[in-house]
């Protein structure tokens, strides 16, 4: 072989050589990058937001059986759920299920329901509640509402397992997993 051939061979080795260093580094990066959007998916999904499904019609008319609602979790990181807000928490009758319901009573106060309407602190007004779905029947209570703990309700109250009815009738703060802000399935909307 002549110098002529010998030099271009090895400038073709040293070329295969870069391509499979490059090729090499693009799938390290690749991966990395992988890695990192994982992570941050991890961290989000665990420290930031909530995506929760509803299996039963307890929110209808504002959350349908089947809709995925999306939530944060650091909406009460300053101040607690306010009346009416819809918060997703673990059940206080089994803490390893996820439910979603509307806050009604907050710490310290008296709940009464009263032929289906709600009473706080034997207001003789009972509480506006445009969201329902049905026409509420039915009376409990009073229920003395725990400081660190508030009194949760469905908005489709004829059909809504809830405080009224359960063993361990007040959701604690620290079962509060996040706020309910959008259905994000199938029909996104803002949730009030």
């Amino acid at each position: 072989m002549d110098q002529q051939a010998i030099q271009d061979k090895q400038e073709q080795q040293e070329q295969q050589e870069q391509k499979e260093k490059k090729s090499g580094r693009s799938f390290l990066e690749w991966v990395w990058a992988l890695g990192i959007a994982l992570l941050i998916a991890l961290v989000l999904t665990q420290f930031v937001m909530i995506n929760a499904q509803v299996p039963t019609g307890s929110m209808e008319n504002t959350i349908q059986v089947g809709d995925r609602v999306f939530g944060l979790r650091l909406a009460y990181l300053f101040d607690g759920p306010q009346r009416g807000d819809i918060v997703v928490f673990r059940w206080p009758d089994d803490e390893t299920q996820l439910f979603v319901k509307r806050v009604i009573g907050l710490p310290g106060e008296t709940v009464e329901i009263i032929d289906g309407k709600v009473y706080i602190n034997g207001s003789a007004e009972p509480l506006d509640e445009p969201y329902l779905k049905d026409v509420p029947e039915g009376s409990a209570g009073p229920y003395v509402v725990p400081a660190g703990h508030y009194f949760v309700m469905g908005d489709n109250r004829n059909h809504s397992l809830d405080s009224r009815v359960w063993d361990n009738t007040f959701v604690s703060d620290d079962e509060i997993v996040g706020k309910a802000l959008f259905r994000i399935y199938p029909d996104p909307t803002v949730l009030h």
